[in-house]
Order: C-alpha cells, then sequence, then structure tokens
C-alpha cells in the first residue's frame, strides 16, 4: 500500500464492469451452493465464470493463495481455501470473489444459507449484511474512515457480536489492497480517526461478525482463519466508489 489513489471517471467505469463480473459470479455461485456439494466444485464454477466474462480470478496466486475464490464455512471467518468439504444442511457459507479486468479489481462477499440454518445463525447473517449498510451511510464525502467504522461496530455489539479486529477492508483498484484500510471497528489509538473521504476514492467495505467472541486465528494452511469460540461468523463485503452524493456501489446493482 503507498498512498490513497483517486480514480477518474474512466477508471470507475472499468472498476465497474470488474464489479459486474464479481456480482454475477457470486449470484451464481449462491445458486449453485447445496447440500453435498464439495467447496472445490465451487471453486471450478467461479473459475470458468470469470474467465468466460474475459477477465481473470484476482484471489488465484495472490501472495500464493492456491484457488480462485475463498469459500469459508461455519466458524471460518475469511480465506477458507476450496476442497472436498461437502456442505451440509445447516452450514452458512462466505464466498468472496476477486475479479481483475482492464486493469482493475473488483471484490464482494455473500455469506449464504445450506438448508436448514438455526434461527440465530440466520440472524447473525442478516445483521452482518445491515452492519454494511449501516456503515455505507456514512460513506460520503467529508465523512472519515471512522464513521464508516463506528457504526459498523455499534450495530454488529448492539446485538451482542464480536467484531474482528486483526482483518480489515481496505482501499481497491489497480491493487487489489491499497490504501485506507477499513475497519469494522475503532481504535483511536491505532488508526487515528481515519482518511477523510473524498469523490473518486474506491474502497471495499467488508464487516466481519462472529456469533461469540471477537477473537479468532489461523490454521496452519496459512491462509484460513477461524473463530476461537469455533461459533459461526458472517462475512458481507461490496466495492463502492465515493462520489459528491450518495456513494455508488460497483459490486451491488441487483438484491444480494
Amino acid at each position: 500500500m503507498s498512498g490513497i489513489t483517486i480514480k477518474n471517471a474512466e477508471d470507475i467505469q472499468k472498476m465497474e464492469a470488474a464489479g459486474r463480473i464479481v456480482e454475477d459470479t457470486l449470484n451464481l455461485l449462491s445458486k449453485a451452493a447445496c447440500e453435498g456439494m464439495r467447496t472445490v466444485e465451487l471453486d471450478e464454477v467461479a473459475a470458468e465464470f470469470i474467465k468466460s466474462r474475459g477477465a481473470t480470478a484476482s484471489f488465484l496466486n495472490y501472495n500464493g493463495y492456491p484457488k480462485s475464490i475463498c469459500t469459508s464455512v461455519n466458524e471460518e471467518v475469511v480465506h477458507g481455501i476450496p476442497g472436498k468439504y461437502r456442505l451440509k444442511d445447516g452450514d452458512i457459507l462466505s464466498l468472496d470473489v476477486g475479479a481483475y479486468l482492464n486493469g482493475f479489481h473488483g471484490d464482494a462477499a455473500r455469506t449464504v444459507l445450506i438448508g436448514n440454518v438455526p434461527e440465530e445463525v440466520q440472524k447473525l447473517v442478516r445483521v452482518t449484511k445491515e452492519c454494511f449498510f449501516e456503515g455505507l451511510r456514512f460513506a460520503k464525502a467529508g465523512y472519515r474512515i471512522s464513521d464508516i467504522a463506528k457504526a459498523i461496530q455499534a450495530h454488529a455489539e448492539s446485538h451482542g457480536y464480536g467484531v474482528v479486529r486483526e482483518l480489515v477492508g481496505h482501499g481497491i483498484g489497480r491493487d487489489m489492497h491499497e490504501d485506507p484500510e477499513v475497519p469494522n471497528f475503532w481504535d483511536g489509538l491505532r488508526f487515528g480517526h481515519g482518511a477523510r473521504l473524498t469523490p473518486g476514492m474506491t474502497i471495499a467495505v467488508e464487516p466481519m461478525i462472529n456469533l461469540g467472541t471477537p477473537r479468532v486465528f489461523q490454521l496452519d494452511d496459512g491462509w484460513t482463519v477461524v473463530t476461537a469460540d469455533k461459533k459461526p461468523s458472517a462475512h458481507y463485503e461490496n466495492t463502492l466508489v465515493i462520489t459528491d452524493g450518495e456513494p455508488r456501489l460497483l459490486t451491488l446493482h441487483e438484491e444480494g
């Protein structure tokens, strides 16, 4: 990361094209994911679809990551590697997708329900999505990153949920991860007030919310992050651009 980049209209148009592919991939995967399916099969579907749209998967070989998407099940927070695991009734599955097209990235995530998911966990998934939209209210010129972070944290904690500290949202554009960091909680000592939002900034806002403790740890595979108490975690993310008015979502054009 090396400073915040402001995108022009042409850049944003290219980012929206990448974002559409991410959104369409997530919609496809959300419909395909079902009981009995292996997570690696979802990766294969995504890889083929992203390629068919003339894009490349942003995550594949990113710092050595071995697959095209992330599939994080139940207590897995993020960066779950698609593999032999078969989805089962009652699981929740967080799908994280990135696509690279014409020099720019798009990035988004959804958590989907597999079969009959307990109401307590369904609520976690709903509230995590709500957290994103609470933060979005402050994704406007003149506010600061801290305003987004505080709104997400307040909504999650009002339901008694844990907000992950170790992982944060980020700027995005020509690079998958750019400045600024976009946390889902606020620590003034660590982050100050955060960058002031200005038109042309593009960021990925991504609440990662746990049913229990906010504490997490990384598995020995070097990627998968899980909750310390093994309780479920949900993830919801979109790429957006700051404008002179309301924020513009680049990975959400239909309800999802």
